[in-house]
């Protein structure tokens, strides 16, 4: 804007009212554009979040965090638009620091409606539309923001029931595990029991042939226990794999 400020300030008084109307109005289109630019990169990254999330194991905390960092995302956005107009206002020549020209442009953006004396007489035309820009984001954000909240809950929601799936699924193969360990120790008890009324009153070849049956035979045992195991965990797994995928995707914050 080399000039720009000169050039302001050789409009004649009486149309420099109207001249921050047209200025304000050209500022405000701009900054409603960037505004729904940024409001589509966030909610497309949430939904990539969001997708991320119930394709893999249910995290509630993750998903938490998504939430609250499209929440930041929003705030960011709109201290952006407040700086843009601070700085256009500096560059202008409208207010000459830069502080003073934030302070304003936060409280005209936000209709607060403090630091009125910040403008001259004649460019005060400007403070209105950075209010009406402030208005018409907001209401977008606030739109975009129950639509968030929504897909927040409907999400939670559906990880909370992949979680309980999960954690059922973890239960189901705890008690299997030890089902199998239980029949294993059994079959074991068996066989040495087997074992022992074999080797009463057998001589001491026949008992050391009956012992290393016996350890074979236990052997193979723990060996089909610890398979049954693996086998068990494996089917785990892949059930637990299932849940994000299996899930239908519900209606999100994208389909406003």
């Amino acid at each position: 804007m080399f000039g720009l400020s000169s050039l302001l300030r050789n409009i004649p008084d009486e149309f420099k009212p109207m001249a921050a109307l047209g200025i304000g109005a050209v500022i405000l289109v701009g900054l409603v554009l960037f505004h729904g630019a940024g409001i589509h990169r966030i909610i497309v990254w949430h939904l990539k979040g969001e997708g991320r999330l119930l394709s893999g194991r249910p995290h509630l905390i993750a998903a938490s965090v998504l939430f609250g960092w499209a929440v930041f995302l929003l705030l960011c956005l709109h201290i952006a638009e407040i700086i843009i107009w601070a700085f256009l206002l500096t560059r202008m020549g409208l207010i000459q620091r830069v502080q003073d020209s934030i302070y304003f442009c936060a409280n005209a953006y936000t209709t607060i409606g403090y630091g009125q004396d910040a403008l001259e007489m004649q460019w005060r035309n400007i403070s209105p539309i950075i209010a009406f820009s402030g208005l018409f984001t907001f209401a977008w954000t606030t739109s975009v923001l129950v639509d968030l909240v929504r897909a927040h809950r409907q999400l939670v929601t559906q990880l909370q029931e992949e979680r309980s799936k999960e954690l059922e699924l973890r239960t189901s193969l705890r008690k299997d595990e030890l089902d199998a360990l239980v029949r294993e120790r059994e079959a074991e008890h068996e066989e040495r029991e087997r074992t022992r009324k074999t080797a009463a009153g057998a001589s001491f070849f026949a008992r050391r042939k009956d012992w290393r049956e016996e350890r074979e035979k236990i052997r193979e045992l723990r060996k089909a226990k610890l398979a049954e195991i693996d086998t068990l965990r494996r089917k785990e797994r892949s059930g637990e794999e299932q849940l994000g995928p299996g899930m239908p995707p519900k209606d999100s914050a994208g389909k406003k």
